[in-house]
């Protein structure tokens, strides 16, 4: 998960002390959610100042998968601008918004993301039934 700025450059926490730009660690966009830079605590300044900020934080930083990743640096993000006038963003939070809220960029980035959860699942229901 990445965060754009008013200029269109993603930055995305990508992996240990490193925050990528225009470069993300699981190549490009499959979804996307449009947010509103209006939204931010002084406009698309604002925006910009607490992108850049989130990412000051997050190049010193280690990644953890789990519990401190490129969720995490979202909504630090979202947080210091206090988007939508809130300050209490969180990874759980942005993974249900982009779940309900989150567009596919295509068709074929569709599949492409629910490819693997398919073969998976496919996998272990045949294996559920012939065993």
């Amino acid at each position: 998960m990445g965060i754009a700025t008013s200029k269109g450059v993603i930055r995305d926490f990508a992996g240990p002390y490193y925050v990528s730009e225009d470069n993300m660690a699981f190549g490009n966009p499959t979804r996307y959610m449009q947010l509103d830079a209006k939204k931010a605590a002084q406009g698309s300044s604002g925006w910009d100042t607490a992108i850049a900020d989130a990412s000051k934080i997050y190049d010193g930083r280690i990644h953890n998968l789990c519990c401190d990743n490129c969720h995490s640096h979202v909504a630090t993000a979202l947080n210091l601008m206090t988007y939508d006038g809130r300050s209490s963003w969180n990874m759980i939070k942005l993974c249900f918004q982009m779940l309900v809220f989150g567009r596919y960029v295509s068709k074929a980035a569709m599949f492409k993301s629910w490819l693997p959860f398919l073969i998976i699942l496919t996998i272990i229901i045949t294996a559920a039934i012939l065993l």
